[in-house]
């Protein structure tokens, strides 16, 4: 078991390295970043499948006993966003084979890309605060890289502007962890549970003042409101399946540690999960508003991404309801979100490249004709589109009604209001895209690239086809992630499992 906990990490190191090895090749840089990536979903299904069979499971790198060396850990939360992050790491490294130009490519994309989803992998594995920094550390290198590749002017802005707020972010999680291990001796989450729950009881005051800072930390990378405006500065500067990978996974990193963090080691700190409330239901409200007052595709999307996490941060924190039903079902709720998201968001954003080799443009002004000369592409759009917004039998749907339910049970009806309010104006801004580039016709004056604009476009559809499927099979056939965002949710009541996982009385890999 060890083995598998360790390769979701290991394959894009490994791949990263042998992409700088054949540096000089364009076509084996090619075939080791869809080979790589392949392999990273095939380990990423089977630790999956392990945790489903056998519950949580950890290791101790170097045999190292918990808490003093370093733990990777995976319950079913874990287990899925690692899943999820190989499905879209191929996804996007077979499109970007045909979508990266070659001057970025010789700059180093591949290897960038596999670094990225290391540190994204370690993320979600990882059992330690401060590895869990030095992951958020290797996402921020390989992704403002990957922003700025190609030296464009609004790529450098988007990326300076991007970097700049993830290193504030970086700092205040930093001086949070160093306050924690001040104050505990300890830095293994597990182990920190433990330590907090006890200083919880003399010093109140202390450690809310560290959740605070985590928080903020959190969400910054999250993107949650009033934190969000470095992401629709920077999202739709650079190649699309780059902008595509940070729209599935990067945000969702901010999340995912919000919801370890505060279910696991700050689990009494009630006054986080009250302001969450507030700060979820600003989010969908600011994030819809912005993404209708926009007319270019990618900053449509980018401003929807900000909408959607108000949803998942809802789920976090309805745990400030008493009642139990409801925070049972707002962590479930959030679990299903954040992966029918990252499936339904980084969809989107291949089509918006593939609108783009079609028309030259994103620009929506720009754009028409679509639906008489690709009606395969409407068709294809309509599927994440509706499913954004929450049209059954999509995903959407059943991830939006879980979330609203739990509201409605929680007797949050502020909250509930604002999540069908965003769904309303979700759909609009949906439609406005269909309208603009595939309902009305191509303005008078607008060129439409030559036949080499359609070079690889087979390569570019295939990837949006399979997502497509995913989403469909995921609205047709719920009840399977329901199950599993089921154990998720669960686990993350009652960490019983993942502390038995971690067992700090003789540690995994012990002698």
């Amino acid at each position: 078991m060890s083995t598998l906990l360790v390769l979701p990490v290991l394959i894009p190191l490994v791949s990263a390295a042998t992409s700088l090895v054949a540096w000089r090749s364009e076509r084996a840089q090619r075939a080791i970043g869809v080979a790589g990536t392949g392999a990273l979903l095939a380990a990423s299904l089977a630790l999956a499948n392990a945790v489903v069979r056998e519950g949580a499971i950890a290791t101790g790198m170097g045999g190292w006993p918990a808490p003093f060396g370093i733990t990777f850990v995976a319950d079913m939360l874990s287990a899925l966003m690692v899943a999820v992050t190989g499905l879209m790491g191929f996804a996007v490294a077979v499109y970007s084979t045909a979508e990266v130009d070659r001057e970025r490519r010789s700059f180093g994309f591949y290897p960038l890309l596999h670094v990225l989803l290391m540190g994204v992998c370690g993320a979600f594995l990882t059992g330690d605060l401060f590895n869990l920094y030095v992951c958020f550390e290797i996402m921020l290198i390989a992704s403002f890289v990957l922003l700025a590749l190609g030296g464009e002017r609004a790529q450098m802005e988007g990326a300076l502007k991007y970097v700049t707020l993830n290193l504030v972010s970086s700092s205040i999680f930093l001086a949070g962890v160093g306050l924690l291990y001040g104050m505990t001796g300890t830095l293994n989450m597990a182990h920190l549970a433990e330590r907090v729950a006890e200083l919880s009881l003399t010093h109140p005051h202390l450690v809310t003042a560290v959740a605070g800072l985590l928080l903020v930390s959190f969400g910054i990378k999250a993107g949650v409101f009033p934190l969000y405006f470095w992401l629709p500065s920077s999202y739709h500067t650079p190649p699309v399946s780059a902008s595509a990978i940070f729209a599935g996974l990067l945000t969702k990193v901010g999340v995912y540690a919000m919801i370890r963090v505060f279910t696991l080691v700050f689990a009494d700190v009630a006054s986080v999960y009250r302001l969450l409330l507030w700060v979820a239901g600003l989010t969908m409200v600011a994030g819809v508003l912005g993404a209708v007052s926009q007319f270019n595709v990618r900053r449509i999307l980018s401003f929807h991404i900000i909408s959607q996490i108000g949803y998942m941060v809802m789920g976090l924190g309805l745990l400030a309801s008493p009642n139990v039903t409801a925070r049972r079902l707002g962590l479930i709720a959030a679990v299903f979100y954040i992966v029918h998201h990252i499936v339904v968001k980084t969809n989107l954003f291949l089509i918006a490249g593939v609108v783009r080799r079609l028309r030259g443009t994103e620009e929506l002004k720009k754009t028409g004709g679509l639906l008489a000369d690709a009606p395969w592409l409407a068709a294809l759009f309509l599927v994440p589109a509706f499913s954004l917004a929450g049209i059954p039998p999509l995903s959407g749907f059943w991830a939006k009604l879980a979330i609203i339910r739990a509201g409605l049970e929680a007797e949050q009806w502020f909250l509930a209001g604002a999540a069908i309010f965003a769904g309303l104006l979700t759909l609009l801004s949906m439609i406005k895209i269909w309208n603009e580039a595939f309902w009305k016709p191509l303005p008078e004056g607008a060129t439409v690239p030559a036949g080499g604009g359609r070079a690889g476009l087979v390569v570019m559809v295939a990837p949006v086809v399979l997502l497509a499927v995913v989403t469909i099979l995921i609205g047709l056939f719920p009840q399977a992630l329901l199950e599993l965002a089921g154990q998720a949710g669960d686990q993350l009541l009652d960490a019983s499992a993942y502390h038995a996982a971690v067992d700090l009385a003789t540690g995994p890999g012990a002698p």
